[in-house]
């Protein structure tokens, strides 16, 4: 009795939802209402966590902003992005206007932290090296609150933040190049590398068509190291990546416009030439046509991703 009693409850509220909704659809129908029909999607939603503050240089708050895919299986791979910028001569970094191209990442499955290291007005190199290694041993400390894999971490850098990442892959293990921030018992070592339009040699620099002078004291080059460059190529040396290439450096994947005037082109052909020399995994694209920036078309953005998920993804 009490089984026919429930089912014939259950049978009326299905009739009063069905009629309910038949009703509904009509009001819409007079009213004029549009009905746009969704499907449940297993797409990632991705979490934006903007303004952690990762170290304090100096009492200098260093923040970077996360993107953080809420349905991909954990752990997932690190993409870390290095906005460029002169490493700061002009203006700080503009960490965020960069975060809509980098949701397609995210949405893919990698957590993504746009990162703000210190300004060449603030600090000289190597600072912004020490910043960027603090931020990647923050997310490697904080690997399970993120969801992180820490052994699959990727860097990614336009121009001054290309220049970063290049020394972050070259520089694994290159104990003076460290700094003191964060836990250092966690490793600052990356398993790929995106160097876009990044300067390497700094004393090449001035041998091709461009629209600053590099050897002024006042260069963004110059002010990095806090000299100018021709009179300074010790400090110059050390603040190239091809200086600590070795075969065991990871995957780098080089792109540069050929119009390019702010940073020659031939500066990607050098790291790439050297990078191949010492036997590390490296592909270099030309981008034809292009000057200093404007990569973020979908042709790009795709090729960039197929090297991350090939070196990150696929590597368990």
């Amino acid at each position: 009795m009490i089984r026919m009693m429930a089912i014939s409850l259950a049978v009326l509220v299905i009739c009063i939802t069905i009629w309910n909704k038949a009703a509904a659809e009509m009001e819409d129908k007079r009213l004029g209402i549009k009905t746009i029909s969704i499907n449940e999607t297993k797409e990632n939603d991705v979490q934006f966590k903007p303004n952690i503050v990762y170290s304090k240089p100096g009492n200098k708050a260093l923040n970077m902003h996360l993107l953080i895919p809420k349905n991909a299986p954990s752990p997932r791979p690190l993409i870390i992005y290095i906005k460029g910028g002169g490493w700061g001569r002009n203006h700080p970094q503009k960490t965020f206007i960069f975060i809509p191209q980098l949701v397609q990442f995210a949405k893919s499955g990698y957590v993504v932290a746009s990162v703000e290291h210190r300004t060449s007005h603030e600090a000289k190199f190597p600072a912004q090296l020490y910043d960027i290694k603090a931020a990647i041993r923050y997310l490697k400390e904080h690997a399970e609150q993120y969801g992180i894999d820490s052994e699959r971490v990727g860097v990614w850098g336009s121009s001054s933040g290309g220049h970063l990442a290049a020394l972050v892959g070259t520089t694994g293990g290159v104990e003076q190049l460290e700094g003191q921030s964060g836990k250092l018992s966690e490793d600052s070592s990356v398993q790929a590398v995106v160097d876009w339009y990044g300067p390497t040699d700094f004393l090449q620099m001035s041998k091709y068509p461009a629209s600053i002078d590099f050897d002024a004291p006042d260069s963004p080059e110059s002010m990095l190291i806090g000299g100018p460059i021709q009179e300074n190529e010790e400090k110059v040396k050390k603040a190239n990546p091809i200086t600590y290439i070795t075969p065991d450096d990871p995957p780098f994947l080089i792109m540069h416009g050929d119009r390019d005037r702010r940073v020659p082109y031939n500066q990607s052909v050098l790291l790439y030439s050297a990078l191949k020399k010492a036997h590390v995994e490296a592909s270099m694209y030309k981008i034809q046509g292009a000057g200093h920036g404007g990569f973020a078309r979908p042709v790009i953005l795709n090729t960039v991703q197929a090297f991350f998920d090939d070196h990150l993804k696929k590597r368990r």
